[in-house]
């Protein structure tokens, strides 16, 4: 897997995939020098997180799908005072409504967090997860 990614000016980048073809464009926000046109690289890491996840979720709760009215997630993520400025915590909120059993939410969560997703497995965070199923947590 490759991206190609040009300087658009200023402080604002396109990248382009290989496998995909698909283009992401990305610019510093205005405090730091950027237009704040795009996301910054690293909301864009927190992008990554919750599709990669999302996906996860959708792959393993796949015979309970058709009963999901609503599947979000809400990354928080903390970043380092000093450089490099990591993501050091990253609390994902898993919210989910629909008639699903608990137990399948739970063990989905857990599955995509500890062994299936790339994204939340390429990081150095500590990561924190938490269900909400129908508005209370699980």
């Amino acid at each position: 897997m490759k991206v190609n990614t040009k300087w658009q000016g200023n402080i604002s980048f396109e990248s382009t995939a290989d496998v995909s073809g698909h283009t992401v464009n990305m610019d510093a926000k205005k405090e730091a020098g950027g237009s704040g046109s795009a996301p910054s690289p690293m909301e864009m890491v927190l992008h990554g997180v919750a599709g990669c996840m999302g996906i996860d979720l959708c792959v393993i709760m796949r015979h309970h799908m058709d009963n999901v009215e609503e599947l979000e997630l809400e990354l928080d993520g903390e970043r380092a005072e000093i450089e490099p400025k990591r993501f050091t915590d990253i609390e994902i909120i898993v919210k989910v409504d629909g008639d699903i059993p608990e137990k399948v939410l739970k063990r989905a969560v857990k599955l995509s967090h500890e062994k299936y997703c790339s994204a939340v497995n390429s990081l150095n965070a500590e990561f924190t997860t938490k269900a909400v199923l129908n508005g209370r947590e699980i």
